[in-house]
């Protein structure tokens, strides 16, 4: 018995060392990245890093969408958003208060809001169409181009970031990209080997299939998410944190709900409009609720909004796992 325990176990604790050392990397080259580029690192934070830490959620989509089970596509996106703002951005203010500029308020933050309440308009005849996943891959394209287009830093963020480079070592552009990337593959090879190993000790011990969905599964491909973000908040990089979530969730709604549309179009099961969408769309409210009160000078995401958001987490997933839906 005590041998099945060891390859999982030792899975887990090799996966959790390599998340650490990944994001580590990570978040140096995202930042040189940005300071060499010329642009802020919350622009880096909405389309490398979100992309790169949604890249589970996408083979996922891609895998159960080509094995006919596009529910669990659409469920991890929408699962995916939930423990982004509930967990990661929570754990992450718990362990760092993370800083709020008035530009995230009146920029980003409304930007995934429309993306977000998109969305329920696309889902809210309980099917998702091959239109719809055509529709919402193109939202993804003109975003990620007004990201871009917009990508210009303030004077006070050319001077921050300089300050920060003043006191860590320069490194060339190529470098910093390489770094970029292969913190990028450390983070989603190691959360990969994390959750295998934590399912199957889940499954050892008697733990359920939906459970393991619901917890393990979910908050397993939001491991990169949860690695890049601590990891920025430690070096004081909270654009970097705050575009990562605000990336992630956008790359989840446009992109990751699109896949199932083209691949496997299908009807949506009730519970998925009725208690996961309006769950998701309440903490994106709660999240610009938090940033507005702050939008008129610089304010942070403190210790309190991080406790509340991660008590809302745990009732929700406790209902969930007493629901038995």
């Amino acid at each position: 018995m005590l041998d099945t325990l060891i390859l999982p176990s030792l899975a887990v604790i090799a996966g959790f060392a390599a998340l650490v050392w990944g994001a580590g990397r990570f978040v140096v080259g995202a930042a040189n990245t940005a300071f060499n580029l010329g642009v802020s690192t919350l622009v880096i934070g909405l389309t490398i890093v979100g992309l790169g830490t949604s890249a589970p959620e996408m083979i996922i989509a891609v895998m159960s969408s080509l094995e006919d089970k596009p529910g669990l596509a659409i469920g991890n996106a929408i699962g995916s958003n939930i423990a982004n703002i509930a967990l990661i951005l929570a754990a992450t203010a718990i362990i760092m208060p993370i800083s709020v500029k008035p530009g995230i308020v009146s920029r980003e933050l409304p930007l995934l809001m429309i993306v977000t309440f998109a969305s329920i308009m696309f889902l809210w005849d309980q099917r998702l169409s091959r239109l719809d996943g055509v529709l919402l891959m193109a939202g993804l394209v003109i975003v990620m181009t007004w990201i871009v287009k917009h990508a210009t830093q303030q004077p006070e963020e050319i001077a921050e970031q300089e300050i920060d480079f003043k006191m860590t070592r320069r490194m060339s552009t190529l470098k910093a990209i390489s770094l970029l990337l292969l913190g990028i593959v450390v983070l989603l090879i190691s959360s990969k080997v994390l959750v295998w190993g934590a399912v199957e000790l889940a499954r050892h011990f008697g733990v359920s299939d939906l459970i393991i969905g619901l917890t393990i599964v979910a908050i397993g491909t939001s491991l990169p998410e949860l690695a890049a973000s601590i990891a920025a908040a430690v070096k004081k990089h909270h654009e970097l944190v705050l575009g990562n979530i605000i990336g992630s969730n956008i790359f989840n709604i446009l992109g990751v709900l699109a896949i199932p549309g083209i691949i496997t179009p299908s009807t949506l099961h009730y519970d998925v409009l009725s208690r996961d969408v309006p769950v998701m769309a309440l903490l994106t409210l709660a999240l610009f609720a938090t940033a507005y009160s702050f939008g008129h000078h610089r304010g942070r995401i403190n210790r309190f909004e991080g406790i509340c958001l991660l008590a809302t987490y745990v009732g929700y997933m406790i209902y969930l796992s007493t629901s038995g839906t």
